[in-house]
């Protein structure tokens, strides 16, 4: 097994130990979850898809009325992290997850926000996600006030996906009222329809997805039995990219869809 290699830089744009701490006991990332987070895919040498994932920070961190990131000096952050993890011991030729934290800072000192960002390994079960396809289980879902924006307050997502876990399934698909598809507790749901990609539109409680919209799938309402009927079904995701969803709640999908979502995203 791989180890993990880790590069913390702060949104200055400084490297910094990853081993010695980094936050105040009282940044309100972690009392309260008071912030907005994005994660990349490292790729050779090349942090992927920099300007939408920042341009979405930028309007998480409006909603949440936090200071207005400083996007000229996060580009330059994300070019320190991914330099660093290109140089460090071992990263070379492999996939980096990068994240960006951005919260409200330290309670004792307003209007100073804390800026972060890690590079680690990308999880080996992402390698076998994008590999083998997952199997997957609806769950009833009831969206937090948030849910359009990628807060860290994250625990309601994080529950999903332990569910999915407990019920022998590797994710979930969140479902809304009368059956409408939502989304994946980390991921867009995309399905092949006749040639054609559709995706769950913006205009629900969701996340919009950066990378279902990288992929030109176009928007449209989709409910439990267009995904049991469809070509094929993917959850997608910037770090994943693309995994097959071969079973729902327990049926096998026999998606006759031959194509290649997971290339169709390499070369996006």
């Amino acid at each position: 097994m791989i180890g993990m290699t880790s590069v913390l830089v702060t949104g200055d744009g400084r490297l910094h130990d990853p081993e010695q701490p980094l936050l105040y006991a009282d940044d309100l990332a972690a009392r309260r979850g008071d912030g907005v987070f994005e994660t990349l895919l490292v790729r050779e040498g090349r942090a992927r898809l920099v300007e939408p994932h920042l341009q979405r920070l930028v309007a998480g961190a409006a909603e949440l009325d936090l200071p207005v990131p400083d996007v000229p000096a996060l580009r330059r952050a994300v070019d320190v992290a991914v330099g660093g993890w290109v140089r460090g011991a071992g990263c070379r030729g492999r996939e980096g997850m990068l994240r960006i934290v951005y919260s409200r800072g330290r309670e004792s000192r307003p209007g100073e926000p804390t800026c972060y960002l890690t590079v680690d390994d990308v999880p080996e079960r992402v390698a076998a996600a994008r590999r083998d396809g997952v199997s997957a289980v609806t769950l009833e879902w009831s969206p937090p006030p948030l849910a359009r924006i990628k807060s860290l307050a994250y625990a309601g997502h994080a529950a999903a996906s332990r569910e999915a876990l407990a019920r022998g399934a590797d994710d979930a698909i969140l479902i809304g009222p009368e059956g409408v598809v939502y989304e994946g507790p980390r991921s867009s749901v995309v399905i092949a329809r006749e040639g054609e990609l559709l995706t769950p539109p913006r205009s629900l409680p969701i996340l919009p997805g950066i990378t279902a919209a990288a992929l030109g799938a176009r928007e449209a309402s989709l409910s439990v039995d267009d995904l049991l009927a469809a070509d094929g079904v993917w959850l997608v995701s910037a770090v994943t990219l693309a995994a097959r969803v071969r079973s729902l709640d327990g049926e096998r999908l026999e998606g006759s869809s031959a194509v290649d979502v997971l290339a169709l995203l390499m070369e996006a």
